[in-house]
């Protein structure tokens, strides 16, 4: 549209043409799919030059103040609707936590594959004194037992990126209560939603810009970095190609490190989502007062009253 350019020159100019255009940018990346998406049927395979084009396109926009504004495009437009109609906000509160919550009790299970694994190395190794453990069922997936004893990595890295939110939403991340517990209900809302804000949303951006370019440089050769524009990137295009990391710790270790990189970009990203939510309901319940508290918030029960407790005062 070329308004940041007519307008840039200054900050207030540049920011309101940012914010307009997030609008159209939005609008043409949703009708135009293939000029950013056309490489996902050619993960890791070989790619024609308007493929290549798209995926440096894909890389860049991933971390660039585009993507930034047209993200706060869509807050600034759900937080208005939820302003003047409540409920509205509240469904939004319920679907973002619900999300949460079902990521984090899926990738929960991590934990006890972790044990059962580690409990089956051992067994094999100690009892067996075998130096590969093959699984699967009519294709055997075989890996030497050092790669599966290092692979355990991995569903730590699970629990720790894919149940953030969900811990969150539980409650169970600890706090330092030395100002927070001693003032009003309505302050605490008011904290609660300044520290989403301030706090919880530049830490998940800062993550998520030097995540991005992290997980490409262990993706694709040559390497794409922060401050390439859009037109260098598509100027190195022809000589793109994916290298995805392969190489381990150890000779025979783990070798697929490019998940962990993964994951911290789709942490990066649900603790953003996370963040609009505890904004919204902690908005919602300084509006409606203490009987709102806790609305609509669904909490695991551990069964056990001490257990509940002790959940409650941490």
């Amino acid at each position: 549209m070329g308004l940041v350019e007519a307008w840039g020159g200054n900050a207030f100019g540049w920011f309101f043409a940012n914010l307009i255009e997030a609008f159209y940018n939005l609008g043409y990346a949703l009708l135009h799919p293939a000029q950013w998406l056309a490489w996902l049927p050619t993960i890791n395979g070989p790619m024609e030059t308007e493929v290549k084009e798209a995926l440096m396109r894909f890389i860049y926009y991933g971390a660039s103040v585009e993507l930034f504004f047209v993200v706060f495009a869509i807050f600034f437009v759900v937080a208005i609707i939820g302003f003047i109609n409540n409920r509205f906000m509240w469904g939004c509160v319920r679907g973002l936590e619900t999300f949460a919550n079902v990521v984090g009790r899926i990738a929960a299970w991590a934990g006890l594959l972790m044990v059962l694994q580690q409990i089956l190395i051992i067994f094999m190794q100690r009892i067996f004194a075998v130096s590969e453990i093959s699984l699967g069922f009519g294709v055997g997936f075989a890996k030497d037992v050092s790669w599966w004893s290092e692979e355990l990595k991995l569903y730590n890295a699970i629990i720790v990126c894919l149940c953030a939110s969900y811990t969150f939403v539980q409650g169970g991340h600890v706090r330092v209560d030395l100002i927070y517990s001693a003032v009003s209900y309505r302050t605490k809302r008011v904290i609660d939603m300044v520290g989403s804000l301030v706090l919880m949303v530049p830490a998940a951006i800062i993550t998520w810009l030097y995540g991005w370019f992290f997980l490409w440089r262990h993706l694709v050769v040559p390497n794409p970095s922060a401050s390439d524009t859009l037109e260098r990137l598509l100027t190195r295009a022809r000589g793109l190609r994916w290298n995805i990391e392969t190489i381990g710790f150890s000779p025979n270790g783990f070798n697929a490190y490019f998940l962990f990189k993964i994951l911290l970009v789709v942490f990066t990203a649900m603790v953003l989502l996370q963040a609009v939510a505890f904004f919204f309901r902690s908005y919602l319940e300084w509006k409606e007062g203490p009987e709102s508290e806790g609305k609509h918030l669904d909490k695991d029960r551990i069964g056990d009253d001490t257990a509940e407790l002790v959940a409650e005062i941490h």
